[in-house]
């Protein structure tokens, strides 16, 4: 068992609205939707979801619309902007992790709310967080050319593996279909990783040295990915990739929502 972490609180300022709860799927279901039922099909017995004090009450309201959470998960909310230092904007993905410490007390993945991974992502990322000694961690990588979508440019992290194990993470930017110099076949990350309980306290440390030089920044952001970078550097983390023949499906403008909802009507 492990509890599925979602990261909820983004702004969603390309899109114009909140993101997190777009109906994509063919019966109205959110992106979360989706994460939430496949982790639970994968062996997660509990979800923290981690939003905005604004939104709150709307995403509690979704669920509600639906009838609830699938089987019999545990659900706690922790709202982000309740942690840290007050300013508009989240303070990153990193520290979104960080404000749901309380709430979790096992092993634990962390997805994004707006993203698709399909079920057989958690499968892999599930048999990867059993017997996860305290200082390891799973990402879940995906073909770089299941993530592109069919028009514009995006950002992806590119990892460096070396047999199944992650030596590093780059970002790349203005990647796209008509404009790709990298093997089709190269592994990216979508953030969807599984950590142990331990992990909080790299994170609570790295968000201290984060703040000393941040503190003061409108839009500075503690990141995830640098996060777990920091601790493979230090030696203190190794990290296991596993890989899905999965085709990532997510938003980031307006137009970007018919296709993805005619992506999962095919599904």
């Amino acid at each position: 068992m492990f509890t599925l972490v979602v990261m909820a609180a983004g702004l969603g300022s390309r899109f114009g609205g909140t993101k997190q709860l777009a109906q994509v799927g063919p019966n109205g279901e959110a992106f979360l939707d989706f994460a939430i039922a496949d982790a639970a099909a994968a062996g997660a017995d509990r979800v923290v979801l981690i939003v905005r004090s604004d939104i709150e009450a709307d995403v509690q309201r979704h669920f509600e619309a639906r009838g609830g959470l699938p089987g019999d998960l545990d659900v706690a909310y922790v709202c982000q902007d309740e942690h840290g230092p007050t300013r508009p904007k989240p303070w990153g993905t990193a520290h979104a992790v960080l404000s749901a410490a309380e709430a979790v007390a096992g092993p634990f993945m962390v997805c994004n709310a707006d993203d698709y991974y399909g079920p057989t992502a958690y499968d892999a990322l599930a048999h990867a967080i059993h017997g996860m000694a305290d200082d390891e961690a799973g990402l879940c990588g995906y073909r770089l050319d299941h993530t592109l979508p069919a028009e514009g440019a995006v950002t992806r992290g590119v990892c460096q593996v070396d047999g199944d194990r992650l030596t590093g993470i780059v970002e790349r930017e203005g990647i796209s279909r008509a404009d790709n110099h990298l093997p089709e076949d190269t592994i990216v990350s979508m953030n969807l990783w599984a950590f142990s309980p331990t992990f909080f306290d790299a994170l609570g440390d790295g968000y201290e040295r984060f703040l000393e030089e941040h503190r003061d920044s409108p839009t500075a952001e503690y990141l995830l990915p640098h996060a777990v970078a920091t601790e493979m550097e230090r030696g203190a983390l190794t990290v296991k990739v596993v890989t899905t023949e999965e085709t990532w499906i997510g938003v980031t403008n307006p137009d970007d929502l018919k296709v993805a909802q005619a992506a999962l009507k095919s599904r």
